[in-house]
């Protein structure tokens, strides 16, 4: 009774008719030889385990949360290429290096602007010094042009930072105009590299590209040497243990759907299933196919999961571990009843007695593949008519020709 009320409440089951009396009838053969030349078969009926499901075509893709297009921030020209297509990378990991003027531009109006800073600095201690000898117009000036310092200095270090540049203004005001300079013609360069690219003799007007999350290089469209601008994608990164199915199930199913649900995908030409949870359904049917997409998130921890790989999915509505059921195929809708041929349990008792079959009203549940759930109407143990019951169907139909069924599907 508990299956039967699960199997209900997932989806509507088609009734038979209450006054149907069909289950009255009989149909009977003159010996086992004549039920052989019928061609009817038998079989028990059994427990299996049943999952009921909605079917859809899906597709598993990279999490767009978990991906970042790289490009640089300012036109310039490649200087050195780092890592290829499929390289694991490290969060701020380098991936290249981009040659670009404008880096340089803003190197040197920061240093201008730390110079300007600290002369106008000293300017305004060397006449509050002596501010009872000089005017105080002279000091206010003064004290105007460090602020505009300031302020150049301000702009300056945000430029870089827009860029990605890693400058602390703090730690430059302490050092040297040598040191500041040697401090901004690698900014930004891990330290591991430094040496290799100060080997080089290197330009001041170099941009990292750098890996803003973990993961691995899905793709990279630039070689050494090439000139770009930020409208280009230079690499691709992607943390890919975590991937997205997207599935398209009929509109009509909609109402079975519910975040939490189990989803199980099958790739083309694969036997691995691939279990997540649907996480997101969408809003809106699909104008041309009335398709709706749903979404479930699955782990890729082993990284065997590929981007773009199509195949079959199932949202998991109910899982039976002990159903009753029967052969795909053997039951028949009779104008107001679903039935089976039940074989009379003294078909053996004799060989030369009827060999009858009863017909038996049944409500049917899910079918998975060659087997059908069988909610009500059979018991395990019981053995059907399964190839060839189309034959009995046939002489039920032709036994209530003339006589007429008066009942009425409800």
């Amino acid at each position: 009774m508990q299956r039967a009320e699960r199997a209900l409440a997932i989806a509507p089951r088609t009734e038979n008719n209450s006054g149907c009396d069909i289950y009255k009838t009989r149909i009977q053969f003159e010996s086992v030889k004549a039920v052989q030349q019928a061609g009817v078969d038998v079989e028990l009926v059994e427990r299996q385990p049943i999952v009921e499901s909605i079917v859809g075509n899906g597709e598993i893709v990279y999490d767009p949360t978990r991906q970042a297009k790289l490009a640089s921030r300012v036109p310039g020209s490649v200087w050195r290429v780092f890592k290829n297509v499929g390289d694991k990378v490290a969060e701020g990991e380098l991936l290249a290096i981009v040659d670009a003027a404008e880096v340089g531009d803003l190197k040197t109006a920061l240093l201008r602007s730390l110079a300007e800073e600290k002369l106008q600095n000293q300017n305004v201690s060397r006449l509050t010094e002596a501010r009872n000898a000089i005017a105080g117009s002279r000091i206010l000036d003064a004290e105007a042009a460090l602020a505009k310092a300031r302020a150049d200095v301000l702009s300056a270090e945000q430029s870089l930072l827009n860029l990605g540049l890693p400058v602390d203004v703090s730690r430059l005001r302490g050092m040297s105009e040598q040191q500041v300079l040697d401090e901004l013609r690698l900014l930004g360069i891990p330290p591991s590299i430094r040496e290799q690219v100060s080997s080089l003799n290197a330009s001041a007007n170099l941009l990292p590209i750098a890996s803003p999350t973990a993961g691995v290089v899905i793709e990279r469209a630039v070689t050494p040497g090439e000139v770009v601008d930020p409208s280009r994608m230079l690499f691709q990164v992607g943390d890919t243990r975590q991937m997205w199915l997207q599935l398209s199930v009929p509109l009509e199913n909609m109402d079975q759907l519910a975040l939490g649900q189990r989803i199980r995908f099958t790739p083309d030409g694969s036997r691995q299933v691939v279990e997540g949870v649907l996480d997101w359904i969408n809003t809106s049917a699909d104008q041309d196919t009335r398709m709706l997409e749903v979404r479930a998130v699955l782990a890729n921890n082993d990284g065997r999961l590929r981007n773009e790989t199509f195949g079959m999915g199932q949202i998991i509505l109910r899982e039976e571990s002990d159903a009753i059921v029967i052969p795909t195929g053997s039951s028949h809708w009779e104008g107001c009843c679903q039935v089976v041929f039940v074989r009379d349990k003294n078909y053996f008792d004799s060989l030369d007695s009827y060999k009858v079959f009863h017909v038996r009203s049944v409500r049917l549940g899910a079918v998975n593949g060659d087997v059908t759930e069988v909610i009500s109407g059979v018991l395990p143990g019981e053995v059907i008519a399964s190839a060839g019951s189309d034959v009995l169907k046939a002489q039920l139909l032709k036994n209530n020709l003339g006589a007429g069924c008066d009942c009425v599907a409800e």
